[in-house]
C-alpha cells in the first residue's frame, strides 16, 4: 500500500486547506435551523468557498456528484443530495460534510452532526458518535495501527447500543480528494491494510454510527446511502495529520474543545 507521506511543503498547504473548511463551517452554523432547505444550505457554501475563500467546493462534479455539499438527514448515512423540496423542522438531524480545494489544490474535508430544536435520541447519537471520533482521534500517533482506531470507535458505539457502519470509510487526503489508506471504523482490517501511522500521514476519519443496525442501501440516485432499517444515522468527520509525537486536527473549528490532545 503506498501511502504518501506529505512534505513540509504540503503540509502548509494541507493546513490551509483545513483552516478553509473549518472557516465555512462557521459561516454556515448560524443559518442551520428549522425553515431552511438544505438547497438553500448548499447555495450559501458554495458562494462562500469560491467568492470569499477563492477555491472550488470538491463534491461539486465529484463522479457526478451535482451538489457543492453534502446533506444528510434522519435517517441518510451520507451523500445526501441538497434540494429545495422540503425544509429542515424541528426533530431533524443533519449531517453536513463539506469538503474544500483550494486554489494550490489541496483538500480539507470535515463533516459535523446538527440538531434542528430538540431531538432526545438524536442529540444522545449525535453526542456518542462524536465521542467515537475524539477517543480514535486522541489515539494518533506514529507506529499507532489502524486496527486501533478502528476497535476504539466499534467499542465505544456499541457499548452505547449502536452499530458502525461497515460500507463507508476514511480515506487518505492531499492533492488527491481521496488516497490511501482506508480508515474503517470497525475492526475488519486485513493484515497487509493494518498500517501503522507515520509523521507526515493525513487521513480522514468519519465514523458514522446508527441507532438499529449497520446495514445501509444507496437510493437510485446513485448517491443517497440510508440504514435499510431506516433508524437514525450520525457522522462527525475531521482531516488529521500525523505529527512526530501525536496528532494535528487541519479542521478543528473554533468552538470545539479539543484540550483532551494535549499532553
Amino acid at each position: 500500500m503506498n501511502v504518501p507521506i506529505k512534505t513540509a511543503d504540503e503540509i502548509h498547504k494541507m493546513r490551509e486547506a483545513g483552516r478553509q473548511a473549518a472557516r465555512v463551517f462557521e459561516m454556515l452554523a448560524p443559518h442551520v435551523q428549522a425553515g431552511v432547505t438544505t438547497g438553500e444550505l448548499d447555495r450559501l457554501c458554495h458562494d462562500f468557498i469560491v467568492d470569499e475563500l477563492g477555491s472550488t467546493p470538491a463534491p461539486l462534479n465529484y463522479h457526478g456528484f451535482p451538489k457543492s455539499i453534502c446533506t444528510s438527514i434522519n435517517h441518510v448515512v451520507c451523500h445526501g443530495i441538497p434540494d429545495d423540496r422540503k425544509a429542515l423542522k424541528r426533530g431533524d438531524i443533519m449531517n453536513i460534510d463539506i469538503t474544500v480545494k483550494t486554489a494550490e489544490g489541496y483538500h480539507g474535508d470535515s463533516s459535523m452532526m446538527f440538531v434542528i430544536g430538540e431531538s432526545i435520541q438524536g442529540e444522545r447519537l449525535c453526542r456518542v458518535t462524536q465521542e467515537c471520533l475524539y477517543k480514535s482521534m486522541a489515539l494518533v500517533k506514529p507506529g499507532v495501527r489502524l486496527s486501533e482506531l478502528a476497535r476504539v470507535i466499534q467499542h465505544h458505539a456499541e457499548a452505547s447500543g449502536y452499530s458502525v457502519v461497515r460500507d463507508f470509510c476514511g480515506h487518505g487526503i492531499g492533492a488527491g480528494f481521496h488516497e490511501e489508506p482506508q480508515v474503517l471504523h470497525y475492526d475488519g482490517y486485513a493484515p497487509e491494510a493494518d498500517i501503522a501511522l507515520a509523521p507526515g500521514m493525513c487521513f480522514t476519519i468519519e465514523p458514522m454510527i446508527n441507532v438499529g443496525g449497520y446495514r445501509t442501501k444507496v437510493l437510485r440516485d446513485g448517491w443517497t446511502a440510508v440504514t435499510k432499517d431506516k433508524s437514525l444515522s450520525a457522522q462527525w468527520e475531521h482531516t488529521l495529520l500525523v505529527t512526530e509525537s501525536g496528532v494535528e486536527v487541519l479542521t478543528a473549528r473554533g468552538e470545539e474543545d479539543l484540550s483532551f490532545l494535549e499532553g
